[in-house]
């Protein structure tokens, strides 16, 4: 679906309000990793007490059982992977659907248990939980360690796509670290909200202070959008 049909959905809106509320979601000028100037930035540590990492996890947990998606466990690559698999797993067990889940550590441990993945044995269908996907290292990190157990990296969720060309990595330039990710190594991508859903609520806004932003952001997806 293109920007000029796009429809967001309730839980994509409501995701986007909640990020902006919380201070997560902002409007400025940011240069990225790329050196881009990017008239917003989405910063998910922002999510930083218990409240509003629960309520994330709400909506990763909302979002994963909406799509329908059949997965046996998480996995949360470090750092902020392994915050955001233990909530969502917490959160889908609340709401019925108890699945274990595992992490890496970025260095090997050479006590205690060892090795250098935590929690439960990789096995079935692993969804990687991620906040989003800039150059497609981490999941493909991430699927490695899944493979070397005999699991199957299924899909991977994340907080927003971006929609935006990739610009490192060794991605093709063409697309996004998110169509790479469903192209190259086959995994379906299921993102809470987009950068179409976040326009749409920029839009909807009227004449206040975020419709203001609209405008710059339309401008910014124009130029480096997918």
């Amino acid at each position: 679906m293109n920007a000029q049909t796009h429809r967001a959905d309730a839980l994509a809106l409501e995701f986007v309000r909640f990020s902006v509320d919380a201070g997560v979601l902002r409007f400025g000028e940011f240069k990225t990793k790329a050196g881009r100037l990017s008239p917003y930035f989405f910063n998910a540590g922002g999510f930083d007490d218990g409240a509003k990492l629960g309520r994330l996890a709400e909506f990763y947990a909302r979002r994963l059982i909406e799509s329908g998606l059949g997965f046996d466990m998480l996995f949360g690559p470090a750092y902020k992977g392994i915050v955001l698999a233990s909530a969502v797993a917490v959160e889908l067990a609340r709401l019925g659907r108890n699945v274990p889940f595992a992490y890496n550590r970025k260095e090997d441990k050479d006590h205690g248990e060892g090795g250098r993945l935590v929690g439960a044995p990789l096995a079935g269908r692993v969804v990687v939980i991620d906040d989003v996907i800039s150059a497609g290292t981490s999941v493909r990190e991430s699927v490695a360690w899944i493979r070397q157990a005999g699991a199957t990296p299924a899909a991977v969720a994340i907080a927003l796509d971006r929609q935006e060309r990739a610009a490192e990595g060794g991605v093709d330039k063409a697309h996004s670290a998110v169509q790479y990710v469903m192209t190259e190594l086959g995994m379906q991508v299921v993102a809470v909200a987009t950068l179409a859903d976040l326009l749409e609520y920029l839009s909807a806004a009227g004449a206040g202070t975020l419709a203001a932003h609209a405008g710059r952001v339309a401008a910014y997806r124009d130029r480096y959008g997918v």
